[in-house]
């Protein structure tokens, strides 16, 4: 990790106080701009504390989406029209559907907070386009300090090292940090696990003695949050960022290097695994929830029975039934499928809006690999990270999560920036916009 640096050097005669007028006109929105990069920063920081809803970044992020384009930190390239047309779409069907819920009130609040998250991910993403490398650093570096937090809270908990923290941080015995549900908290270290990965690669060895110790200690949370989808997430996030790391490698020194660091990565996933076997009550419960399939899964009223009601009623309702009613009407459970539940939230035009939005982002990030610029380490993160948890939707409702929206901002930003700015590898911000 790295601790990030908000203001811009200003020229000597106005840190001295005796600039002309000039001068210090210029400098009031230099530093304008610092404070509010420091409340960017500030605003992934605290994203892992998600106790409830809504959380303290909602508020902070809600600011964000208000001042950044006020102050000219935001760039909207024509990519990015498209990209806020299509959610518009997602929320105007969301919006018409929760007409027709048993609940309204209920689906209409749950569609509007929809359209938060679709309206900050937009303002983020030109954000990331305004200054592709040293925004991306800076979202980052903060999320990668709430995650070491969320974690070192969870592993404090789950090992009882504090007088009530296991009740705190744990949830069904299994780390959930400071999140409410470890299904979500476990998903949310992969981004910052594999942006250790990078600083490991692009900083001297001496100073990777941080980012490895991060690294850990995320492996670890994820492994004791116990979820099959966070593992999976980790997994193909991983092998997603070495192989297109390895491909776009500028030398064949760099290709060394990036196959050793990602056998490494994984080899340290696999020693923490097999250390927390030696535990009896640990491993008992890991071969448990590695089986690929539980008994909450399987008959009429598990998991993919609850799927094959929800299949049978996206076909019977094209306009959807409402946020919320596949578990008050028809099933014990939420569908536990991103990519069917889309479709009773805001019917087949909805439905179908999220998968287009989830399939052009991967085609967009695709086709964006190929291009040379100095943003692209960070791209790979992105692009890695969103395509694991897009694919995890399969297994979870995803659409509420804050870093989903996140890592589609930063794929669409980055690849639709007009050029990226600078060299990457610090880790550390040290510029402002």
């Amino acid at each position: 990790m790295s601790t990030p640096t908000f203001v811009r050097r200003l020229p000597v005669a106005t840190r001295v106080g005796t600039a002309p007028p000039t001068a210090q006109a210029h400098a009031r929105p230099g530093l304008i701009h610092a404070a509010i990069l420091a409340t960017v920063w500030m605003t992934f920081a605290l994203s892992g504390i998600v106790f409830s809803e809504p959380a303290p970044v909602d508020a902070l992020l809600m600011g964000l989406v208000l001042l950044l384009p006020a102050v000219g930190l935001v760039t909207v390239p024509p990519a990015l029209g498209v990209y806020v047309s299509l959610w518009s779409i997602a929320a105007a069907s969301g919006f018409l559907t929760s007409t027709l819920s048993r609940d309204v009130a209920a689906s209409t609040t749950f569609t509007a907070v929809s359209l938060y998250l679709y309206i900050a991910s937009f303002i983020l993403a030109g954000f990331v386009a305004h200054r592709p490398v040293r925004h991306t650093q800076l979202m980052l570096d903060g999320w990668l300090w709430a995650a070491v937090i969320a974690a070192s809270c969870g592993l404090v908990g789950y090992f009882n090292l504090v007088p009530g923290a296991y009740e705190l941080f744990t949830k069904f015995d299994r780390v959930a940090g400071t999140f409410k549900d470890p299904n979500v908290f476990g998903p949310f270290l992969v981004a910052p696990f594999l942006y250790c990965v990078h600083l490991v690669l692009n900083r001297p060895i001496i100073q990777t003695l941080l980012p490895l110790g991060a690294a850990a200690i995320l492996a670890l949370g994820v492994l004791l949050s116990f979820s099959r989808g966070a593992w999976f997430n980790l997994g193909l996030g991983l092998a997603v960022y070495g192989v297109l790391a390895y491909a776009t490698a500028g030398s064949a020194r760099q290709r060394e290097k990036i196959a050793m660091l990602v056998a490494a990565a994984a080899a340290l996933i696999a020693v923490i695994t097999l250390v927390v076997l030696q535990d009896d009550k640990i491993g008992s419960f890991l071969t448990d929830r590695a089986s690929l399939t539980q008994s909450y899964d399987v008959g009429p009223a598990g998991r993919f029975g609850g799927q094959e009601k929800a299949i049978r009623l996206l076909l019977d309702h094209p306009f959807g039934i409402g946020a919320g009613q596949f578990t008050q009407v028809y099933h014990n459970e939420e569908v536990h499928n991103v990519f069917l539940s889309m479709f009773h939230n805001a019917g087949w035009l909805g439905g179908l809006t999220y998968w287009l939005m989830v399939g052009l982002t991967l085609v967009v990030g695709t086709r964006h690999i190929a291009s040379v610029d100095a943003a692209r380490p960070l791209f790979l993160i992105a692009y890695a990270a969103f395509l694991a948890t897009a694919l995890e939707g399969v297994i979870v409702d995803t659409d509420h999560w804050r870093s989903f929206y996140v890592l589609m901002a930063m794929v669409w930003g980055l690849a639709s920036a007009p050029a990226a700015d600078g060299a990457v590898g610090g880790g550390t911000v040290a510029h402002a916009a």
